[in-house]
């Protein structure tokens, strides 16, 4: 299939042609699903818009205030190579390390991922846990949007004609926090997730759930926080009692499909043994203090 090629240098150009071009049009970061998708004319864009030469944008680095912030052209694989983020966003650096093969890796972006929006990706549900936002900048201007609100639908999102996700900001982890992710899929390899479960919690000086959130990706058309399962948490102390209560209650709360991959049923099961293991794995991380 024969497409134009642009490769701009500055966000302007890029958002405008964007704009111009509308839905005929398909940015470009890390391409390992656009151009595969081209190849087999799942995609059919008149236009293929590169953001390498846009500056700034493979910028990875850990704030003065202990956030991670990276831009839309880092790869997975300068994630999961990264000792910060293996020490203090362990869910997301468990998610990318399972994220197709190393070849992959070494090329596919997580902001691409993410703007991917499948529900099933690996990514989606440790940034979620973890309160990650996304810079989006269009022609209207810049603007914030916390990965919960950014999906709308499988393949879909809140972005704007013209709209183009920057860079990722996720939170530091908070003071005797924890943080985990587990994936549950019929391969151990190259594998898209039949469930996933992040969580994120922290203890308060009195050994009790201070702060929560369970984030669930491929139960439902859209990743999702499991609000009661969280709420169930708060003020109490851990025990494998609660955990187990907290993983029902997630249970309950997703809305999985029955698909080539697993049955309906056979999801939700897995949500509440995997809510259970992500609670249990995050809070033996608070309890030595959080990350160093």
């Amino acid at each position: 299939m024969r497409f134009d090629y642009a490769a701009p240098s500055t966000l302007a150009e890029a958002s405008a042609l964007l704009l111009r071009h509308g839905e005929a049009a398909s940015l470009m970061a890390g391409g390992t699903d656009l151009l595969v998708e081209i190849k087999e004319q799942l995609r059919r864009p008149h236009l293929v818009i590169d953001l390498k030469r846009i500056t700034g944008l493979d910028r990875l680095q850990v704030d003065a205030d202990g956030a991670l912030r990276f831009g839309a052209l880092v790869t997975a694989r300068r994630i999961e190579a990264d000792a910060r983020v293996r020490a203090r966003w362990p869910g997301l650096h468990q998610a990318v390390a399972e994220l197709g093969s190393i070849q992959v890796r070494h090329r596919a972006t997580v902001v691409g991922n993410i703007c991917r929006a499948s529900p099933s990706a690996d990514t989606l549900p440790p940034l979620i846990a973890d309160g990650a936002a996304l810079h989006l900048h269009g022609p209207a201007g810049s603007r914030q949007v916390a990965m919960e609100d950014f999906f709308t639908g499988p393949g879909r999102t809140v972005l704007k004609p013209g709209e183009i996700a920057l860079q990722l900001r996720a939170p530091p982890l908070p003071r005797c926090g924890g943080r985990a992710y587990f994936k549950h899929g019929r391969r151990k390899a190259m594998e898209l997730a039949t469930v996933g479960v992040a969580t994120c919690l922290s203890l308060d000086d009195r050994g009790c759930v201070a702060t929560a959130r369970i984030a669930l990706g491929a139960v439902a058309p859209t990743p999702m926080r499991a609000r009661k399962a969280e709420a169930a948490l708060i003020g109490e102390r851990p025990s494998e009692a609660l955990f187990a209560r907290a993983g029902e209650l997630a249970m309950a709360e997703s809305r999985p499909i029955s698909n080539v991959r697993a049955s309906a049923a056979y999801r939700r099961e897995m949500v509440q043994v995997l809510t259970r293991r992500a609670l249990e794995r995050a809070c033996a991380m608070a309890l030595v203090g959080g990350a160093a």
